[in-house]
């Protein structure tokens, strides 16, 4: 046999053996046997280099170092879910998706296991896998390309003699409970660290900036959903978890559809036995409308679908003793209480600290020193105690009452009139300055990368920093002579101070801390005032009041703020050690304000951002599914799914002309 068609073979049989082995969980070969016939196909492709083919096994096998991750921007973006505790809440849903659907029959759902791992995408062009990357933020995401052709139950190529031209694939990277141990126990001989839990574990290989470290993990996926798909159409979720098989993709076995509320709570019941008896961790279910066209429909939130929820499965518990109850001072002089707790293993972490929130929650649980404590990661997440085992508490405890006075700078602690909260009433409080200035300089406000929490305190140990104003007047000499640092580190954090004073209004009154005003807030704020900070600063009540989602409260909060001569001063100096705010366009009351537009497909020579300023200068706001509540769907070449959906919605469809035409109007 030439060796053209012995490559052929081998790289066919391969394929074929990693599908019986991920996919049907029917392994037809030993894995000496298939180590062999890989071996073979890696001489005979070494020897042959004119044979080279990207979708070859031999191509698992990691590349070169990187450097850095790259960061690739989803086509879709890729949401998280909402989150269902108890069967209350399923009911709530279901009541909630029959309601916007108008419909009195039971709704379709689909049900499978919630993995315990790390969402990835993997994109494919015509049949070949070209990237893949992480979720990130659900926006942006790290390029892991190279890692995640390791694994071998991602196919590099699907199988089908006429596939998509484009196929996104999302699901879940995690490893197997059983290799997990195996793996450990391999690092305990090696004299290495273990890891703490195999979601850990999964995450940090697929982060590896060396791929054949990553090779060397167990890594596994289920797949369980699409991203863009442009070439082929479905029109359920069981239609194309039903493909994904066929193509090469594993889907997790006890995947359910069903009917009605009644199916939801079946099988949110039955997930807690399952969730013993695999051997791999989940954390709930997820239950998804089956219909893509009631997806549609219901459309999505902010940050999570409305046709989606995930139940989450009660949390594993552990047994502990309060070592001590210390108070933590955050950035708004809130005092909150800390139970160290002695250090217990719960679902794989090890928890040595819970909040206790605040002293009505501390009354409410009555927890004191020394006490035995039933502790939970709520969520799977964050560490809290459910109850004390009186039985267990020694005679003379006594109530744990949180002073009056803050434990950081000694000032007078006291409760505003309709809080809960005991916050530190000294402005001046380091431990407050602290927290401001961490926030002030985080990713989502300034973004001064460098001036983390250690360098921070030093600076405001040694009265270099006595507010956020000062961080623009820092001197190089003031970072280099600090332990631990030299003259390459100041000039990084100068520059990022000096890079970070062009910015946005909303980025600026975010970090201020303004108490009640987030993130959207800002942002609102800044469209508002076109990105004025003067006429924020003159605005009274009845003027923000009219501000759509500012209420009273938070008007009262933004008023207080700069009606504090202490705060208007720091921000003058702000602005006069350099930071300015850039432009904003004004936005034109035209025919299209208040319209929502989806752009699907290729757009040619007009940019998708650019489309997107076109539409927000006019008043319009982009989304990037359709519902019933979409205006207009406009299509460039290769629309895929999202131009049947609008044609089965009734929605406006414009090709790249009609929209520029639609524009020209408006001028």
């Amino acid at each position: 046999m030439e060796a053209k068609d012995r490559i052929k073979q081998l790289r066919l049989h391969l394929n074929q053996h990693n599908i019986n082995y991920y996919v049907y969980d029917n392994p037809t070969i030993s894995d000496f046997e298939y180590d062999q016939l890989l071996r073979e196909l890696q001489s005979l492709e070494n020897k042959n280099p004119e044979l080279f083919s990207s979708d070859s096994p031999t191509q698992r096998i990691g590349s070169s170092i990187l450097s850095s991750f790259k960061t690739i921007t989803h086509r879709l973006p890729m949401q998280s879910l909402a989150n269902a505790m108890d069967v209350s809440e399923l009911k709530i849903f279901n009541k909630q998706i029959k309601k916007i659907l108008k419909i009195d029959e039971k709704i379709e759902y689909i049900a499978e296991p919630k993995l315990d791992g790390l969402a990835v995408e993997l994109v494919y062009e015509n049949g070949l896998f070209v990237y893949g990357s992480t979720r990130g933020d659900g926006i942006i995401g790290e390029d892991i390309t190279h890692n995640l052709k390791t694994i071998k139950s991602i196919p590099l190529s699907i199988i089908d003699e006429n596939p998509p031209s484009l196929l996104e694939v999302r699901g879940e990277v995690f490893i197997n409970k059983d290799d997990f141990k195996l793996l450990n126990n391999e690092r305990i001989k090696n004299n290495e660290s273990i890891f703490a839990n195999p979601r850990n574990c999964a995450a940090g290989s697929l982060r590896q900036l060396n791929p054949k470290i990553t090779m060397r993990r167990p890594l596994r996926i289920f797949c369980y959903a699409p991203g863009e798909i442009n070439g082929i159409k479905f029109n359920s979720q069981i239609e194309f978890l039903n493909q994904l098989p066929k193509w090469g993709f594993p889907v997790n076995p006890f995947i359910k559809i069903g009917k009605g509320l009644s199916f939801l709570e079946e099988y949110y019941k039955e997930a807690e036995d399952l969730r013993l008896n695999i051997n791999y961790d989940i954390d709930g279910v997820v239950f998804k409308v089956n219909s893509y066209k009631q997806q549609s429909e219901l459309g999505i939130r902010s940050k999570s679908p409305r046709w989606a929820i995930a139940g989450k499965l009660k949390a594993e518990q552990a047994t502990s003793i309060v070592e001590d109850i210390i108070i933590s001072v955050g950035r708004t002089g809130a005092l909150t209480p800390v139970a160290k707790l002695k250090p217990v293993n719960i679902g794989g972490v090890i928890v040595s600290n819970a909040t206790l929130h605040n002293q009505d929650e501390l009354d409410r649980k009555d927890v004191r020193l020394k006490d035995t404590v039933l502790v939970q990661r709520a969520g799977d997440v964050i560490p809290e105690i459910i109850k004390v085992i009186k039985e267990k508490r020694f005679i003379n405890s006594k109530p744990f009452i949180i002073p009056n006075l803050c434990p950081v700078c000694g000032s007078t602690a006291s409760k505003y009139l309709d809080e809960a909260m005991i916050r530190c009433l000294n402005e001046s409080c380091p431990a407050k300055l602290k927290g401001s200035i961490e926030h002030f300089v985080s990713k989502n406000c300034m973004n001064i990368e460098g001036l983390g929490t250690k360098i921070t305190e030093l600076l405001i140990d040694k009265k270099i920093i006595k507010n956020i104003a000062d961080i623009y007047v820092i001197k190089h000499e003031d970072i280099s002579t600090l332990d631990g640092m030299g003259e390459k580190s100041a000039d990084n954090i100068i520059n990022s101070i000096n890079k970070s004073k062009k910015t946005t209004m909303s980025r600026f009154i975010y970090g201020l801390g303004i108490r009640h005003v987030g993130q959207n807030s800002s942002k609102i704020l800044e469209n508002n005032f076109k990105g004025d900070l003067t006429k924020l600063f003159n605005a009274d009540k009845e003027q923000l009041l009219l501000i759509h989602d500012v209420g009273s409260v938070m008007a009262d909060s933004i008023i207080n703020y700069f009606n504090n001569a202490d705060n208007l001063d720091i921000i003058n100096k702000c602005l006069k050690n350099g930071v300015e705010f850039k432009n904003i366009k004004n936005i034109i009351h035209s025919s299209i304000s208040g319209k929502t537009f989806v752009f699907t497909g290729n757009l040619g020579d007009l940019s998708r951002s650019d489309a997107v300023a076109m539409i927000e200068l006019y008043g319009a706001k982009k989304t990037s599914s359709i519902s019933s509540k979409t205006d207009y769907v406009v299509v460039g070449q290769n629309a895929g799914s999202k131009l049947k959906k609008a044609k089965d919605l009734g929605i406006k469809i414009l090709n790249l002309i009609e929209f520029q035409q639609l524009i020209k109007s408006i001028n």
